[in-house]
This record gives structure tokens, sequence and C-alpha cells, in this order.
């Protein structure tokens, strides 16, 4: 992965180019750690060799892990970062096509990058934090 600074205030902007072969959802994780991110928005375009998606099960309280094992574009990837247990939390959702144009999407759990992926991360000045929440069973953000 490679990244440049894009502005550095009121808001640091990144952009980070994710290369064949590598896994976006760790590297965003580690990225965000290594530069003390603690509120960001990141949306990306691109394109994975596999993704896996979740789709959050109410009743299990844990997410379905639906994998897709082919080329697929990424349509659109939106995420934010906040903290959660003194770190920073990547949660992204991703909407993916296929060969013959249908889509899938769903909550990133881990994908695979070919040929590229092109990631803009807008940090905010603010901290947001994730606390559990009993009722879902989920880190969501709180004020």
């Amino acid at each position: 992965m490679r990244s440049k600074v894009l502005n550095e205030a009121p808001e640091r902007s990144f952009a980070l180019v994710f290369d064949t072969g590598e896994e976006p959802v760790s590297l965003l994780q580690r990225f965000a750690a290594d530069h003390n991110v603690r509120a960001a928005r990141f949306t990306a375009i691109g394109a994975f060799s596999e993704v896996v998606v979740g789709y959050f099960d109410w009743d299990r309280k844990d997410y379905l892990r639906i994998p897709i094992r082919e080329q697929v574009e990424v349509l659109a990837l939106v995420g934010d970062v906040a903290m959660a247990k003194g770190q920073p939390k990547i949660h992204a959702h991703v909407v993916v096509g296929k060969r013959d144009a249908t889509a899938h999407g769903g909550h990133l759990l881990e994908a695979r990058v070919r040929p590229t992926l092109e990631v803009v991360l807008i940090e905010s000045p603010a901290t947001l934090a994730r606390h559990h929440d009993a009722e879902s069973g989920l880190a969501l953000i709180r004020f």
C-alpha cells in the first residue's frame, strides 16, 4: 500500500493505493493506528480477486460470512474510523459488481485487491468512540 497526504488542515486527507494481493481491511486498520486517526470517513473504488461480505443476523448477533470467490469490481466502498477499546476500528460496507453485472454487498469483512484499490480517507479533528451495545451485540458509535 502507498499513501499520500492530500491536506493537513482543518482535516487531514490521505490517498491510499492498494496493490494486487493486499488485504485492505487489516491494512486500513494498521494505517489508522500508525497515523493516530481517531475519527475519519473514507470512500474507495477498484477491484478484488475475492471478497467476504457480511450480513448482520440480528437473532444470532453475528455476521453471516458470504464469500465471493471471483474477480469483482468495487462499485462503492464507504466506511468510517472510530475508537474502540483504545484502538481505531474500521467499519466499512461494500457493493461489488460481477461479470454478469449483478451486484452484491454487505459489511466488508476481508478482501484481496486485484489490481488496485484507491481509497480517499478524510480525518476529522474530533474523536469518535464505539461502545458495546447490549441489544445488538455490536460496537456502535456513541456521543
